[in-house]
C-alpha cells in the first residue's frame, strides 16, 4: 500500500463503504499552535490532533520531541475514533511534517492502513466544516515495533556500518547556524539530505521514481541499512515517509539532534563532510 494518498483519491474514499478516519495534525515548528486554525476549517469529519501532547512525550534529555507514552498514545488515537481495522488518513498545513509524524507513529505502533493526505490541506478543494466531531471510540491498541526505531547509540553505528541521514536543513547540518539546540552541527558519518528536497513547492511529494533516483544518489540502494534523522524526530519522519514512496525502508532516530546533543559527551561533526 502507498502511505500517501491524493485529494481526489480521499474524496472519493470518504464517500465510500468505508470512509478513514481523519486526523488533523496541524503544527508550525516555533508555533502558532494549530488547534485554531483546525477550529476555522478542516476536512469534514476531521479530528484534532495535538502534536507537541498527543504525538510526543514531555521534552528532556530524550529531545524536544520523545516518543509519547505508549498507553497515552493509544488513548488519544482511540479518542480520535482510530480502530485497528479501519483506514486512517492525516493531514496538516505546513511542509508535511505533523502529517509524516502521526503517520510513523502510527505504524510504529502497528496500525497498518495509514496515508498521508499528499499536499496536505492546500491539495484538497472539497468543502471545509467548523463542526468538531465527537467520534464513537475506536479500539486501537497499540503494539511498538512495526518500524525500525534507532536510538543514538544505534544512530552513531548506522552511521559508520550504513547510510545515516540528516532531514535538516544543510546549514545545520554543516553547523553555520543552530538555532534551537545546545551546538550545531552533525553525527560523525551522517549525510546531509533535507527532507525539504522531496517535495514540490507545493509540499506534494516528489514522483517515486524521482524520490528512489535522489536516493540513489545519497547512497541508500547500496547501504545495507538506511536511517534518518533531523532535529527532534519530526521532519525525519517526514523523511523516511518519503523513501516509503521510493521503496527503501528506513529506521527513525527519534531523538534526533535535540537528544545527541544534548549530552556533550557525544562527538559532534561539522561542515559539509560526513566527518
Amino acid at each position: 500500500m502507498t502511505p500517501i494518498i491524493s485529494a481526489t483519491e480521499l474524496a472519493s474514499e470518504s464517500a465510500g463503504p468505508r470512509p478513514p478516519v481523519l486526523l488533523d495534525v496541524r503544527w508550525q515548528l516555533g508555533g502558532p499552535p494549530g488547534r485554531p486554525a483546525y477550529e476555522a476549517g478542516h476536512l469534514p469529519g476531521a479530528v484534532y490532533i495535538d502534536l507537541d501532547t498527543e504525538l510526543a512525550g514531555p521534552p528532556g534529555t530524550g529531545g524536544r520531541h520523545p516518543l509519547p507514552d505508549v498507553a497515552a498514545f493509544g488513548a488519544a488515537m482511540r479518542g480520535a475514533g482510530v480502530s485497528g481495522d479501519t483506514p486512517v488518513v492525516v493531514y496538516d498545513d505546513w511542509q508535511g511534517w505533523g502529517a509524516a509524524r502521526a503517520w510513523w507513529l502510527l505504524r510504529w505502533a502497528g496500525h497498518t492502513d495509514v496515508r498521508v493526505l499528499d499536499g496536505g490541506l492546500a491539495a484538497w478543494d472539497g468543502p471545509l466544516s467548523t463542526e468538531t466531531p465527537v467520534p464513537p471510540a475506536g479500539d486501537f491498541q497499540p503494539v511498538p515495533g512495526g518500524l525500525p526505531l534507532l536510538d543514538a547509540d544505534g544512530a552513531a553505528a548506522l552511521a559508520r556500518t550504513g547510510l545515516l541521514l540528516d532531514a535538516r536543513a544543510a546549514e545545520r547540518y554543516r553547523g553555520d547556524v543552530e538555532p534551537i539546540d545546545r551546538v550545531g552541527g552533525h553525527i560523525p558519518g551522517a549525510v546531509s539530505a533535507p527532507t525539504t528536497e522531496n517535495v514540490t513547492a507545493a509540499t506534494a511529494f516528489l514522483p517515486a521514481e524521482e524520490l528512489a533516483a535522489r536516493f540513489k544518489r545519497l547512497g541508500a540502494t547500496d547501504a545495507p541499512e538506511v536511517g534518518v534523522y533531523c532535529g527532534s524526530g519530526v521532519s525525519g519522519a517526514h523523511e523516511v515517509l518519503a523513501l516509503a514512496i521510493a521503496g527503501i525502508p528506513a529506521a527513525l532516530y527519534a531523538g534526533s539532534w535535540s537528544e545527541w546533543s544534548s549530552d556533550p559527551d557525544r562527538p559532534v561533526a561539522t561542515g559539509p563532510d560526513r566527518g
